[in-house]
């Protein structure tokens, strides 16, 4: 195997150098049409990193759920979850943060990366509350930069295209996969029966 070890060995690889349309996209504060995007999107990968390594975490809600407080500064709710809170742990010890936001139906996808710390204000908790249930705490990322990606991976993947939808039912479930992992002991089929209804109850 040959491996790249150095910027020079990459740089040369990957030429021409990149267009002026990939470069000049990126902004250091928000834009009335980076705000549009960000407004439209439900869903976005929150990646952190800490001493264990980095974490991805999948985060999900109404369109623009992220909020845009000011030009400079983004605010996500920590939604209910398995209270693993990996991400939260890393941002406690390291700020560095990244969001990727996906827009159902667009090939266009959208990032930003800065630093956070997690907001337990109260005004502020309250502020995200659904359904009168507040959030634990709130993500606020001090924007470093924000530009979109072009829509080659979207397109690749047909992500939207619904004739290459998965059935679920051809996959492991999360039962069967606590259960393989647990002899057992966790999970199987009674997990995967109550969680629809579990989920429901607990959404907030």
């Amino acid at each position: 195997m040959t491996t790249i070890r150095t910027i020079e060995e990459l740089e040369a690889l990957y030429t021409p150098a990149p267009v002026a349309a990939s470069t000049v996209k990126v902004a250091h504060k928000m834009t009335p049409h980076y705000r549009r995007l960000i407004e439209a999107s439900p869903f976005a990968a929150l990646a952190t990193i800490g001493p264990e390594g980095i974490d991805c975490s999948p985060r999900g809600d109404h369109p623009g759920f992220v909020r845009i407080h000011d030009d400079t500064t983004l605010m996500m709710p920590d939604r209910r979850g398995n209270n693993r809170i990996d991400s939260l742990r890393n941002i406690v010890r390291d700020p560095r943060v990244a969001f990727l936001f996906l827009l159902p139906g667009s090939g266009t996808t959208f990032r930003a990366n800065g630093r956070a710390h997690l907001s337990t204000d109260p005004d502020l908790l309250e502020s995200f509350a659904v359904d009168g249930k507040p959030p634990r705490s709130v993500i606020v990322m001090a924007i470093d930069e924000l530009y979109f990606q072009c829509a080659r991976a979207i397109i690749r993947s047909e992500l939207w295209n619904p004739a290459r939808h998965i059935d679920p039912k051809t996959l492991p479930s999360a039962g069967d996969i606590l259960a393989a992992m647990t002899d057992n002991q966790v999970g199987g089929q009674s997990y995967d029966q109550a969680w629809p209804e579990r989920a429901k109850q607990t959404m907030w």
